[in-house]
């Protein structure tokens, strides 16, 4: 990507997130917001740089980390392989798409209670909510681009003799991983996203207990600082996973 196209992406964004921050600033200094409830964004700064410095900053990130990454994992293996039974055979899809449809729209956060109930509280239910959270975009976009797949490359695998298991690796998969792609960017923040909220309601350690825990403690500045890490492994992560797409797929960066 370009200097210049760098710059006529970035810097519109950029400049609204510094005017934000510095209006929140001054409203903050001349006393129009409350610090006990909002500090200025300097003193929270302030706050993640004691925090980094007292080494408190590694454990709960590497355990937040390693459960998303974990249930994430797990449910694109499981959302692109019932994405590929599903676009490949009409039986399965027939017979898989009542429940998808019936589990799919349900927000997963209302879940949580009856996993609580047949789970307990503990690691295995949290994982189990990154994965049901991010399993169904993974599954919807998997069988749509299978389903999508160009006839005319099936065909042409059917006249090379193909087997099945070869069309699938082949022709299938890589026709349909722009649009697999796409469903396992949605699942990487809702996986963030589910086990922020696991570690609110379960957890013992990781970034969201931590800001649920400074919050009853009232140590308002800890708890954005702690809102500040969070946002900056969401963008970490999404410019991770950006970087991987456009090496992956580099035409269709290109076209973008």
């Amino acid at each position: 990507m370009s200097r210049a196209r760098l710059v006529e992406r970035w810097l519109p964004g950029t400049l609204a997130v510094v005017g934000v921050l510095a209006a929140w600033e001054l409203l903050g200094r001349g006393g129009t917001l409350n610090p006990a409830l909002l500090p200025a964004p300097s003193v929270v700064l302030a706050t993640l740089v004691d925090v980094v410095r007292d080494d408190a900053l590694a454990q709960p990130i590497a355990r937040t980390l390693a459960l998303m990454a974990t249930g994430y994992l797990i449910a694109c293996a499981c959302g692109i392989a019932l994405g590929v039974a599903m676009g490949r055979s009409e039986a399965v899809h027939a017979l898989m798409e009542p429940l998808v449809e019936l589990v799919r729209p349900i927000p997963k956060p209302a879940l949580i209670p009856p996993l609580f109930l047949f789970l307990g509280i503990g690691l295995q239910t949290m994982l189990f909510i990154v994965v049901l959270a991010a399993f169904f975009p993974v599954l919807i976009n998997t069988v749509q681009g299978v389903r999508g797949v160009d006839p005319v490359l099936l065909d042409t695998a059917r006249t090379l003799r193909l087997t099945r298991r070869a069309t699938v690796l082949r022709v299938v998969l890589p026709a349909a991983l722009p649009m697999v792609a796409t469903g396992m960017r949605v699942s990487l923040g809702l996986a963030l996203t589910l086990v922020v909220v696991a570690e609110m309601l379960a957890g013992e350690n990781g970034v969201g207990f931590l800001i649920l825990d400074m919050q009853r403690a009232f140590q308002i500045q800890k708890m954005y600082a702690w809102l500040v890490v969070l946002a900056l492994l969401g963008l970490l992560l999404n410019g991770a996973f950006e970087w991987a797409e456009r090496r992956a797929l580099p035409w269709r960066a290109h076209l973008s």
